[in-house]
């Protein structure tokens, strides 16, 4: 686990003195993951396959192109945007010294999108519109759907464009990809803001300080988790949450925390417009209402809802902002209710790109947490994984081995997964209770009545009747297994 108090860095090329407790000969290991890590497998997994298949034929659908980028990359060309600690900035991600450089494990995937487009915009074609789905770390305290390594399914389009439609294509590709996902457009809403209007009003309120600003960007963005006495704190001296930890607030004077306070009251634009009258902020107010235009000529209108709370934790963003949230109640595994956040949220880096030499490409682009999601739809049971697990050929003596391999091939050429028991000594009962067990939808008994008619004993492990099985020649074998899976 990396050490916050060292700037989140571990040495990968000596173990530092007193960093690894050597073990006593006998000592037994205990099987567990660390904080923030999960095992998937079986139907969960299945799911997850499932979610990743859907999202990346809609994600395809909507004309982008894959791409895949390293889980490291130099810590210098991605940046650390995730962390409150202005005494280290690395604090929130996993960074490890690989002799020059400093390498970090991504904590995203637009800022590995930056480098790979400034690295390589000569053969790429623009508006580059590119998605990617992969795994990313982030070293934050965990819980509630929230993870240290977690899947990422991203969709970016990079280049100069008008704005209003590439934002809109953001917001609708959001909505289309929940509703393939299992969700019903009751269940959600995409929430859209721009991050001009706040920025507008911390100039108008004479903030100039870098790091002062980024607490009230970040103060804002909590609203949903800590309510507005929270927001309030982290605007003024500190926040102390239920565990006793205590946040660095931004310092700023009661007026300027009063007038913050107010505007994250208003609900409408129009009401927005008669008190926000910096230039910035005025253009922010449009770009959303042209973006809101646009999203009217598709069939999402109702799903996207301006939220002017909306301005997104990362610093990079600079306009066009986006978050979705639930409308229904998710439970912990110990049946309490949680607020588990977004489940797919981005926005507009225009100067992201900028950052390298020479390059300059406005980007917009959101993030759907695939875990979250998962998390959300194995509650709700909306969407079924397909069964991939194999029939089982159970083998009554092993001299029938030469059979049932030839089952076994006949099986696997016609598309059946399938496999042979593999102790031929075990008796039909232990066979039977690794079939269902393992959840195998059909098990093949092969005994001596089977060689000899040229015939399979077919077992419906998915029948609620005790003893639910038939006799079939090898010519309706497939047709008979593929009624059943």
């Amino acid at each position: 686990m990396v050490n916050p108090g060292v700037c989140g860095t571990l040495n990968l090329g000596s173990i530092p003195r007193g960093g690894t407790k050597k073990m006593k000969k006998d000592e037994k290991l205990t099987p567990e993951l660390p904080s923030g890590f999960e095992d998937r497998w079986n139907k969960q997994l299945s799911l997850k396959k499932k979610l990743i298949e859907i999202i990346e034929n809609n994600f395809l659908k909507f004309g982008f192109s894959s791409l895949e980028t390293p889980s490291f990359e130099i810590s210098k060309n991605i940046g650390s945007f995730l962390a409150d600690d202005e005494d280290n900035s690395m604090s929130d991600v996993f960074t490890f010294n690989d002799g020059k450089d400093q390498i970090t494990l991504r904590y995203d995937l637009s800022s590995p999108l930056s480098r790979f487009v400034a690295q390589n915009y000569r053969e790429l074609s623009f508006p580059y519109k590119r998605y990617a789905i992969g795994n990313v770390w982030r070293n934050e305290k965990s819980g509630n759907a929230r993870y240290r390594e977690f899947t990422q399914a991203d969709v970016d389009i990079i280049g100069n464009t008008n704005k209003s439609q590439a934002d809109a294509e953001i917001s609708n590709i959001i909505a289309d990809t929940l509703t393939k996902c299992g969700l019903s457009e009751k269940q959600f809403t995409v929430s859209i803001s721009n991050r001009k209007i706040v920025q507008g009003l911390i100039n108008q309120l004479n903030i100039t300080d870098k790091t002062q600003e980024l607490k009230v960007i970040r103060a804002i963005d909590k609203l949903d988790r800590v309510g507005l006495k929270g927001v309030e704190d982290l605007l003024k001296k500190e926040r102390i949450d239920a565990s006793g930890a205590v946040t660095k607030g931004a310092n700023l004077s009661e007026t300027q925390s009063s007038e913050i306070l107010n505007f994250l009251k208003i609900k409408n634009l129009e009401d927005l417009k008669s008190i926000l009258k910096n230039p910035l902020s005025v253009e922010g107010i449009k770009e959303t209402e042209d973006l809101l235009e646009i999203v009217s000529y598709g069939k999402y209108m109702k799903l996207i809802k301006p939220n002017f709370t909306i301005v997104r934790g990362l610093a990079y963003y600079d306009g066009f902002c986006v978050e979705t949230n639930l409308n229904l109640k998710v439970k912990n595994p110990k049946g309490k209710e949680v607020d588990i956040g977004s489940i797919a949220s981005g926005g507009r880096y225009d100067k992201l790109i900028s950052r390298f030499k020479g390059v300059d490409f406005p980007g917009t682009g959101m993030s759907i947490g695939i875990d979250r999601l998962l998390f959300i739809l194995n509650q709700i049971d909306s969407i079924k994984p397909k069964n991939n697990e194999p029939v089982l050929i159970c083998i009554l003596d092993s001299k029938y081995l030469k059979e049932c391999n030839e089952t076994l091939d006949y099986l696997r050429e016609n598309g059946i997964n399938s496999e042979l028991y593999l102790d031929s000594s075990k008796n039909l009962k232990k066979q039977l209770t690794y079939a269902d067990k393992k959840g195998c939808p059909v098990a093949i008994i092969v005994g001596a009545t089977e060689v000899k008619e040229n015939k399979f004993t077919l077992k419906n492990l998915r029948s609620s009747k005790e003893n639910d099985q038939k006799t079939v020649s090898k010519e309706s074998l497939i047709d008979e297994i593929k009624k059943i899976i």
